[in-house]
């Protein structure tokens, strides 16, 4: 790769990547400029992270620990482990801002190539495949709450990837103020759960058990749930351009994101735990959904479907808004994908980076039609690639100190090189575990990424044909 400073000259500095060697009468490219608040990345951040997840993995976890002290511990470990991470990416986004996030990173820390298998991840295995695992959780909800026939999952779930792809289409001001009104009524849902766990916990209940429960230990196993339900705060490096308060607010947004969200994980696992006891959550497939019915019995069931719903639509803008600037970077450095890297000033996004990633995340909610279980696929298809390429940006940390030690680095991690060691081992033991619990589904996308490659290989023939045709 050539020198990087000449590459992105300006993105470090003002954002602006127009080459100086332009002639005098082009106009500029474009460029993202700083449009979010404090309130904006946070609002982002936590609704990417606190998602469906906590509705559906605790009862997991509880059926891998020994007792209710044991099953609170490994969601403040979690929080300990997502803060790690956190303070990596505060050093990472600070020094390198970019609309690219962890595309951007790579190719500073490796070069273009492997940043272009990144980005091919990113838009046909990782981010389109979160907006269609979310997609099925609300179709599957709003399928029990309104049936429209038996493809009523499928058709809800491409119905909201349209809808949120249109929506955030329309501009970034209009899709952070949707994440901001969704963030709160998801805030107000899970106050709806804590307060019916507290307030309306019936006698019998609250003499339940937090012994063991008798489903054998796995405390590896039960802290693999833990940090995936805690997945998502890197988000936070695709908007590092955008934020107002400028490179030092970016670590302040994910600190205060990762100590916001571990609040309400605790404060949640705490309900769970006082109304159905770590046995009770064992043996729960639907733990808040069984901690509504056993509160407020059967006329609370809609209401549950109602907030994992407003969780799983809070997490899926928010994918949405962050996925398409990795395609927008992409098309920023490769001539075959330029159309992606198109920034509509008047939108303040990406719109054809939007549209492509829209595209993408239907043909992947279309694969329900083949598949009974289009969530569980989802997570496989995305989970390996996914803590490969988390492995990669860490190590990136490290090879960018040496790199670059002349970089002013407004935020530096504490520790150093103890922490980003740590983030780095708990990747790659995630990636290891979704490799190893997982099945077709991984080798799937794995596959997609393989096709990459093969892109990759065939890149400067594409590139070399479309330049003797101009």
């Amino acid at each position: 790769m050539s020198n990087l400073n000449e590459d992105y000259p300006a993105a470090d500095a003002t954002m602006a990547t127009t080459q100086t060697t332009a002639p005098a009468e082009e106009k500029p490219k474009a460029e993202p400029r700083p449009a979010l608040s404090m309130f904006d990345a946070i609002a982002v951040i936590v609704g990417v992270v606190v998602g469906a997840g906590i509705f559906r993995t605790p009862s997991l976890v509880a059926a891998n620990v020994e007792s209710g002290t044991m099953f609170l511990t490994t969601w403040v470990l979690g929080g300990l482990v997502s803060l790690i991470g956190a303070l990596c990416y505060a050093e990472l986004t600070t020094t390198f801002p970019h609309a690219g996030g962890d595309y951007h990173f790579l190719t500073r820390a490796f070069g273009k190539k492997l940043a272009f298998l990144f980005a091919w991840a990113r838009m046909s295995v990782i981010q389109t495949g979160s907006i269609a695992l979310l997609s099925f959780i609300i179709g599957d909800y709003m399928a029990q709450i309104y049936s429209i026939g038996e493809l009523s999952s499928v058709i809800y779930a491409a119905l909201v990837v349209v809808l949120l792809t249109a929506i955030n289409i329309v501009g970034v001001s209009f899709g952070t103020g949707v994440q901001r009104f969704l963030i709160i009524l998801e805030v107000l849902g899970i106050l709806f759960v804590l307060g019916a766990a507290f307030l309306f916990t019936p006698n019998e209940a609250a003499a339940v058990s937090n012994s063991g429960s008798g489903n054998g230990t796995s405390m590896g196993l039960a802290m693999v749930f833990v940090l995936l339900t805690f997945g998502g705060w890197n988000e936070a490096a695709y908007i590092s351009a955008e934020l107002k308060s400028g490179r030092r607010g970016m670590a302040t947004a994910l600190i205060a994101s990762i100590a916001v969200i571990t609040l309400i994980y605790l404060l949640i696992n705490m309900a769970y735990l006082h109304v159905l006891g770590l046995k009770g959550m064992a043996a729960s497939d639907a733990v808040a959904a069984d901690l509504v019915r056993v509160t407020l019995g059967n006329t609370g069931m809609v209401l549950i479907g109602i907030i994992v719903t407003l969780a799983a639509l809070t997490s899926a803008n928010a994918t949405i808004l962050t996925g398409a600037r990795t395609n927008y970077a992409l098309g920023r450095d490769f001539p075959v994908f330029s159309f992606l890297g198109q920034w509509n000033t008047k939108a303040s996004s990406p719109v054809n980076a939007y549209v492509v990633q829209g595209v993408v995340s239907l043909a992947l909610v279309g694969l329900a039609l083949f598949t009974r279980n289009g969530f569980e696929t989802m997570v496989e298809y995305t989970a390996p690639v996914f803590w490969f390429f988390l492995l990669l940006v860490g190590i990136a940390l490290f090879v960018l100190r040496r790199k670059e030690p002349e970089r002013p680095r407004p935020f530096k991690v504490p520790l150093y090189p103890v922490l980003p060691f740590i983030f780095c081992l708990t990747s790659a033991y995630l990636f290891y575990s979704s490799l190893m619990y997982t099945g077709l589904g991984a080798l799937v996308g794995i596959g997609v990424l393989v096709v990459g490659v093969l892109v990759l290989l065939a890149l400067p023939t594409i590139e070399k044909s479309m330049k003797s045709r101009t």
